[in-house]
């Protein structure tokens, strides 16, 4: 077993010489064939000894050797092409079920859907809007003599990232995918022969999690690793217990915000406040017994540059035995403040520049005021801080959704702001510019996509 054998597919008049990997069943060997000729992977006909090649067979069972010749049946469906220009007055004609092609100066590319992979695409397209972390995933050469897993995919990241760039057309990612399903095997979960959906938030985690691994693991500058100042978030948990007055303090670095959800909760900044709440059941060493120390986590150190908040939205339900969606909606603001969520420390290092912030606002104010009346400049403030610099404030940058109500079906889709300041939907393949006014309705309550993840770009004073 394991990937090595190569298969020639003759179809039409063409022969192809395919990759398989064994360890995969044959609909992905289907789904490869399919970006090559355009038929669809239920229209494939491959004919091998003993009849047709079903999705769900074991390679290890069937007669099939290195390079032999095999034959495909089957009509394609065109593959998607940007149309031809249009006369003004009239939309150029698209194909049935054809993307159509990217808008103009959109940054990132349509990812085709490889079987229940749109947890994955919408995770790339989220996080390919992040310039610096194309950037350092661009600048990864690795160790040499490295073949472990974690290298592997950040290699494939940081190939397929460059695929991405300036694509008119979509990108099928066959390579990233199949090291991702090798690195995670979970991912890799199929039922009747088809693979199964996943959680994007656990597919964004172990993603962060090997870029870290790799980026980080191999910086040699000065300053914080790339990965860990883009994302790291320091928390300070300080842990008290009434009945014996011990009091503890742990630090750690997490890279996703949890908001909670329940019926009081309407709005982000509540759900993030009740899940900095930290209550755990401790050993206390007065008491020589295990008891309930209240806890409660706070903000510091240095703020990330981009602030990932997942809205918790599914738990198990044990008599389903499936994750349940919580449908209440909770808004979610453009402009995230994270002051009130900081340590006292913390606080301190960003209280210049909002005050910076609030001089600008009043100079404004001023010189809309002088300019509708005088005429004259308004005088300049003094005090404030000479350059920018970090304030607790955030702009969304990207919206993770899901739309369905079980967490082990349904859709994702991302929704990212371009650097021009237009949203636009990267539903698989298909790019579609939208309005702030359908972002904010991504809040949750009924069948619609709601929110699952958010993507906070920091702002600075």
């Amino acid at each position: 077993r394991g990937a090595g054998m190569k298969l020639v597919v003759k179809w039409q008049r063409q022969e192809l010489e395919v990759p398989v990997d064994r360890d995969q069943p044959p609909v992905v060997f289907k789904t490869q064939l399919y970006s090559l000729t355009g038929v669809p992977p239920e229209r494939q006909k491959i004919m091998i000894k003993g009849g047709l090649l079903k999705d769900d067979a074991d390679w290890a069972a069937l007669p099939l050797k290195d390079g032999q010749r095999v034959m495909m049946m089957g009509s394609a469906g065109e593959i998607p092409q940007a149309p031809p220009p249009a006369p003004a007055e009239e939309a150029a004609p698209m194909e049935e079920d054809e993307p159509a092609p990217p808008p103009a100066q959109v940054e990132g590319a349509g990812l085709e859907n490889l079987g229940n992979t749109c947890y994955m695409n919408s995770c790339l397209q989220c996080l390919y809007s992040v310039d610096p972390l194309r950037e350092a995933v661009g600048g990864y050469a690795g160790a040499e003599g490295d073949s472990s897993l974690a290298h592997r995919l950040t290699g494939a990241t940081k190939d397929l990232f460059t695929q991405m760039t300036g694509s008119r057309r979509s990108v099928a990612p066959f390579q990233f995918l199949q090291v991702l399903r090798t690195k995670y095997p979970q991912f890799a979960q199929a039922q009747n022969g088809v693979f199964m959906q996943q959680d994007a938030e656990e597919c964004w985690t172990q993603l962060l999690y090997s870029l870290r691994e790799r980026v980080d693991g191999t910086f040699g500058g000065e300053g914080a690793p790339p990965i860990k100042k883009l994302f790291g978030i320091d928390l300070k948990a300080t842990l008290k217990c009434e009945e014996s007055g011990e009091e503890q303090v742990e630090d750690q670095t997490v890279y996703t915000l949890k908001c909670n959800i329940t019926q009081a909760v309407n709005h982000l900044n509540e759900g993030l406040k009740l899940a900095l709440v930290d209550d755990r059941e401790k050993h206390s060493e007065k008491l020589g017994k295990t008891v309930v120390f209240q806890g409660k986590s706070a903000l510091t150190g240095t703020l990330p540059e981009y602030l990932t908040v997942q809205l918790v939205r599914f738990l198990y339900r044990r008599d389903t035995q499936q994750k349940a969606k919580i449908l209440r909606p909770v808004s979610f603001p453009q402009t995230l403040d994270v002051y009130d969520l900081c340590d006292e420390a913390l606080k301190a290092q960003l209280s210049p520049w909002r005050r910076a912030d609030d001089l600008d606002a009043e100079k404004d104010a001023k010189k809309s005021k002088t300019e509708g009346g005088s005429g004259e400049a308004a005088p300049a403030e003094e005090g404030a801080p000479p350059a920018a610099g970090p304030n607790g404030h955030y702009t969304l940058q990207a919206v993770l959704t899901h739309k369905g109500r079980i967490a082990d079906s349904g859709h994702y889709v991302a929704w990212v702001k371009q650097p021009d300041g237009q949203w636009v939907e990267f539903d698989d393949d298909k790019i579609i510019p939208v309005d702030e006014e359908d972002i904010a309705k991504l809040n949750g309550g009924g069948d619609w996509h709601m929110a699952y993840l958010c993507l906070y770009k920091a702002k600075s004073g």
